[in-house]
């Protein structure tokens, strides 16, 4: 799919009704995995995709599993997985 598509696809979800809508995530992460989710969003922001990848490269299988779950929860109490996994499945 092109990306220009894609970018349209997510502009036309991010200003879906509801999206602006506060949604309250009440859980417990410990400071590792909040200093780990906030250097990769910040990296993921940034141009430069080597030095993500580079920081990736450096962190634990468990800690970037516990940052996975902590995203999944998000979703899940946002009610989104399933619009995720759908917008996922259009990267492919």
């Amino acid at each position: 799919m092109a990306t220009n598509v894609l970018g349209k696809v997510y502009e036309t979800l991010l200003c879906s009704p509801g999206m602006n809508e506060a949604v309250k995530v009440d859980v417990k992460v410990n400071r590792k995995a909040i200093l780990l989710l906030s250097s990769v969003v910040e990296n993921g922001l940034s141009k430069d995709e080597n030095y993500a990848q580079e920081l990736l490269a450096l962190v634990p299988v468990e800690d970037l599993n516990e940052l996975k779950g902590f995203a999944e929860e998000c979703l899940k109490k946002a009610g989104l997985t399933e619009l995720s996994e759908k917008m996922k499945s259009l990267h492919k």
